[in-house]
């Protein structure tokens, strides 16, 4: 069943790609916002028949005019005090970054409690698959504005100049990026054969972590984003909000790799997005700061 807490009627500002089918970008994130009660307001960045990880496909971008009067015109919205927060993912091009900063900026001005996070979608192992122009607006545009950043230990890498090889430099990249909670997906496990999340606040440092798992990853950094958003609007603390959030995901995952699917099943899982059963490691770990203090 749906989460349901007094947050419940907290909408979500969510601006990222959509897909016609899989559960990647709006797909994933509005699902779980809404699975989790929190009314969605979704603005699609970009509109592509699948994930480009299943093969070339097409894309359609709105005009950078057009993009802007959409964000112009939610800024005038009479609804606009019902949102909450709101979340960025992927973004069709540099100019999508400018016209949302903007929003961003309008609406907490208006309520300075909203929340933002920036999900940084811009590259993985393999290198940038954006823009180089996209990725720096949303470094230069975005980032500054964020209240929670999720991205991978490859994308913290570009946003931040360096290579950190272990957890410790992973802690000291995400404290210099600058947003008060920094969730680092795909982080180095402490396991053999495992691989974790990682939340760096600025008094805390925590670690979720599950063994690694063979199978449908798309949409996985978009859901985690989504998830962990509505436990900060329902209360949780930083720590529970991380083990839920980690636990969901991987739990879904697991659930899609042994149906032998090619993408996430958010749909027939839904169960594991408020009440997820698996079982992840946490660990609170050193604090950078801490380090230097002593």
């Amino acid at each position: 069943m749906p989460n349901t807490t007094a947050a419940d009627n907290t909408a979500v500002i969510v601006i990222s790609s959509h897909v016609v089918r899989g559960s990647v970008g709006n797909r994933a994130a509005v699902f779980a916002l809404e699975t989790l009660g929190h009314p969605v307001w979704a603005v699609p960045t970009v509109i592509l028949p699948w994930h480009t990880g299943h093969g070339p496909a097409g894309r359609i971008v709105p005009e950078v005019q057009q993009f802007k009067q959409l964000m112009e015109d939610m800024e005038r919205a009479p609804w606009l005090g019902e949102v909450g927060a709101v979340l960025t993912g992927y973004l069709g091009n540099a100019e999508q970054a400018k016209a949302a900063a903007k929003l961003i900026k309008a609406i907490k001005a208006r309520n300075p409690q909203t929340l933002y996070l920036c999900d940084p979608v811009i590259g993985d192992r393999e290198g940038l698959y954006v823009p180089e122009a996209t990725a720096a607006a949303i470094r230069d545009e975005l980032l500054p504005l964020a209240d929670i950043a999720t991205p991978n230990r490859f994308e913290l890498a570009w946003l931040s100049g360096v290579s950190p090889e272990n957890n410790e430099k992973l802690m000291e990249a995400a404290l210099d990026l600058g947003p008060s909670r920094m969730l680092v997906t795909s982080s180095f496990g402490m396991l053999n054969g495992s691989t974790g999340n990682l939340l760096v606040t600025d008094g805390h440092a925590y670690m979720a972590e599950h063994r690694h798992v063979e199978g449908p990853t798309n949409g996985m950094g978009d859901l985690t984003a989504a998830l962990f958003l509505a436990r900060i609007l329902d209360g949780m603390t930083d720590e529970k909000a991380l083990q839920t959030t980690t636990a969901s995901v991987f739990e879904i995952m697991v659930r899609a790799a042994k149906r032998g699917a090619d993408e996430l099943m958010l749909e027939a899982d839904a169960a594991s997005l408020s009440s997820p059963m698996a079982m992840v490691q946490m660990r609170q770990l050193m604090h950078p700061g801490k380090n230097l203090r002593a």
